[in-house]
This record gives structure tokens, sequence and C-alpha cells, in this order.
């Protein structure tokens, strides 16, 4: 559905464009969320939210976009292994909320078509 089209590609490069950011240490708030924590939170969130508006989803299409998240979560998270337990800058929140918002406009996109 959605990891077989070129906007899925597009979404990786973007996350391997800005890996350095993952690579620098900046401050840190106490207790702040993992990275891994942040990046399951945010991408969770935004796929709520795509279940929400998409009422007319059958049973079906929600359980396909939900494997196609958790195939698109490994893949960030095997992008992201050496970093995931480490505590998340702000810097790193805000990337990682902008590519939840990228994957949810992806699904969007790909729902519109299905039901055109």
């Amino acid at each position: 559905m959605v990891t077989d089209k070129p906007g899925y590609e597009h979404l990786i490069q973007f996350l391997t464009e800005h890996l350095s950011l993952f690579e620098q240490r900046g401050p840190v708030v106490a207790g702040a969320k993992t990275l891994g924590e942040v990046l399951e939170e945010s991408i969770s969130e935004q796929i709520i939210q795509l279940c929400t508006q998409h009422t007319e989803l059958e049973m079906n299409h929600r359980s396909m976009i939900v494997r196609e998240v958790d195939g698109i979560l490994y893949d960030f998270q095997e992008v992201l292994a050496s970093v995931l337990e480490e505590p998340a800058t702000e810097q790193q929140t805000e990337l990682i909320q902008e590519i939840s918002l990228l994957i949810k406009n992806l699904f969007d996109n790909a729902i519109a078509d299905l039901m055109d």
C-alpha cells in the first residue's frame, strides 16, 4: 500500500539525510523520553488520528494500515538502533514529529486513492 510507493522511499531518504541529528547529543530535559519512545508514540498518535478521521475505512483496511505502520516503525528502529535508548533532545523530537506527520500524509494519500 504505502511502503511500496515512491513517497515511502522519500521518507526514508529524508530520515537518512537527517541522521547526523541523531549522532549529536544536545541538552536533554530531565526525565526526557527515549528516542524509541518518542518514535513509537508520535507515529501511533498520527495513525490513531488517521483512523479517526477516515471513518469510512473498513476493519480490513485498518488492519492493513497497522501492519504497514509496524513495518515502517521497524525500518526506522533499524536505522536508529544505536540511539533508540538515548534520551531524545528537543530537535530530535521535532524531527520525529515531522516524520510522523509525513507518514500520516502518505497514508492519507493512499486512502484517498483507495476510496476513488
